[in-house]
Parts: structure tokens; sequence; C-alpha cells
């Protein structure tokens, strides 16, 4: 009988123990980082944007018109830090998987000029599409947005 009661003390205790990891695992640790945050509005509302970086597109919208489905189009997007620090481009992702995005991560220093292209394959696609690209750099706000669209014939 005392082997029995032994037997689920230890037990009992390796399930607790078991149990205490509250998914802290390291392959579920996120790390979060701070370096592309930059929020400089003060509690008073008021703040001085002329040091930040600032990203001004020549055209940030392009329509390529009528394509034929199957076709790939791409277009480059012109863009300046017109502010006044280094502009840094975190990351860049399109709305749609037949959207791709070629960029570069290098700081781009103030009246630097820099491209994003931005490549559509209409494969599968038919009628009129939109497609937006999101734009998180360390600007003021921190997500900007560029567009495509296009009208896709089916080829008789």
């Amino acid at each position: 009988m005392k082997q029995i009661t032994l037997f689920l003390a230890v037990f009992v205790l390796f399930l607790i123990s078991s149990c205490n990891n509250n998914g802290n695992s390291e392959k579920e640790k996120k790390i979060v980082t701070t370096d592309i945050v930059n929020n400089p509005i003060t509690a008073s509302g008021e703040y001085d944007d002329s040091s930040l970086p600032k990203i001004e597109f020549a055209n940030d919208t392009h329509d390529f018109g009528v394509i034929i489905q199957g076709e790939k189009v791409s277009h480059t997007f012109k863009y300046k830090n017109t502010g006044g620090s280094d502009l840094i481009i975190r990351e860049i992702k399109a709305t749609c998987g037949c959207t791709v995005v070629k960029f570069s991560k290098d700081p781009l220093a103030p009246g630097e000029e820099g491209t994003i292209e931005v490549v559509f394959n209409s494969e599968r696609r038919n009628g009129i599409q939109h497609k937006t690209v999101f734009i998180w750099a360390n600007t003021q706000p921190n997500r900007n947005e560029i567009s495509i669209s296009a009208e896709v014939i089916i080829p008789k």
C-alpha cells in the first residue's frame, strides 16, 4: 500500500512539474523589436516632425490598363526621403500572392531617392484587379501604401 501511495505521489509531482511550462519554450518565444517604433507624439499633442524621415512617392498608383491573362507586368515606383533623417523600410507586403515586390532595405539619407518594383502575375485572374502594397518604415505614420490596377482579359 505504501508503494502505491509513493508511486502516486511521484506521478502527481511529475504531472505538476511538467504542466508548469506555460508555453514558454524557445520555439514559441517571439522577439519584439523597437527598431522601427518612432512615435514622436507627446501627451500635449505637439511635436516637431521635421527631424523624422518622410517617404514621398512621385506617383503612388499605377494602372497597367488592359492585359491578357497570364501576362506578368511590372512597374517601378520612385520615392524620395524628404524628411530630416535616414529612411529605413522595414517590410513591404502585397495584399495578394500574385504580386511580388522588390526593394532595398538599405537606409536612405535625406534627399536620396529609391525604387520599389512591383510585379503582377495575371495568371488565373480575370476582370478588374486592384492590388495594394503596404510599406512599413520609420516614418510617421509608419505604414504607407502604393497600389496597382489592371483589367485582365481572357484571350480568345
